[in-house]
C-alpha cells in the first residue's frame, strides 16, 4: 500500500507544522509520509519540543525549513495549518490537493500568559488538537471533516 505524502505548511515551520509532522511520524508512520515546511524558516520552538516530549514524541531532530527544501518532491496533500500560510501558499505542480485546517498559534497566545506554565497550556491545547487531526488521517483530509 502506497503511503500518502503530506506536507504540513505553516508560517515559520517552528511550532504547528512541526507538531503535525511529529504526530504523523508517531501515529501514522505506516500510512503517511510526512513533511513540514514554512513560508519562512524561524527555527524550532523550544516549547513545542517540550510539550511534544511530554507525550513521548521527540521532534528535536526535526528542523525548520522552507518549501525550497523539497524541490523534487511531489505531495498528495499540502495542509496549511494557519491563515497566513493558506494565503501565501504557492501553487504546487501535479496533483497535490491543498487543504486548510487552521489551528491557533501557541507562541502568540503564550505572549499574554501570566506564567510559563500558563504559556505551556496554550501549546498543550494546540498540540492535542493537532494530534486529533493527525490521528484521524486520512479521513480528516476530507472537505466536510469535523472534530
Amino acid at each position: 500500500m502506497k503511503k500518502i505524502r503530506i506536507l504540513f505548511l505553516c508560517t515559520g515551520n517552528s511550532c504547528r507544522s512541526q507538531m503535525a509532522e511529529g504526530w504523523a511520524h508517531a501515529l501514522k508512520g505506516d500510512e503517511v509520509d510526512a513533511y513540514s515546511a514554512g513560508v519562512l524558516a524561524k527555527g524550532l520552538d523550544p516549547n513545542a519540543m517540550k510539550v511534544m516530549a511530554e507525550c513521548g514524541v521527540d521532534i528535536s531532530r526535526q528542523h525548520s525549513k522552507t518549501l525550497e527544501a523539497f524541490p523534487n518532491l511531489s505531495f498528495d496533500f499540502v495542509v496549511t495549518l494557519c491563515g497566513h500560510a493558506a494565503e501565501n501558499c504557492p501553487w504546487f505542480p501535479g496533483t497535490a490537493q491543498r487543504i486548510h485546517r487552521g489551528f491557533d498559534d501557541p507562541p502568540s497566545l503564550a505572549a499574554t500568559a501570566e506564567s510559563p506554565e500558563e504559556a505551556l497550556e496554550h501549546y498543550r491545547r494546540v498540540r492535542d488538537e493537532i494530534r486529533l487531526f493527525v490521528s484521524r488521517l486520512p479521513h480528516s483530509l476530507l472537505p466536510d471533516w469535523q472534530d
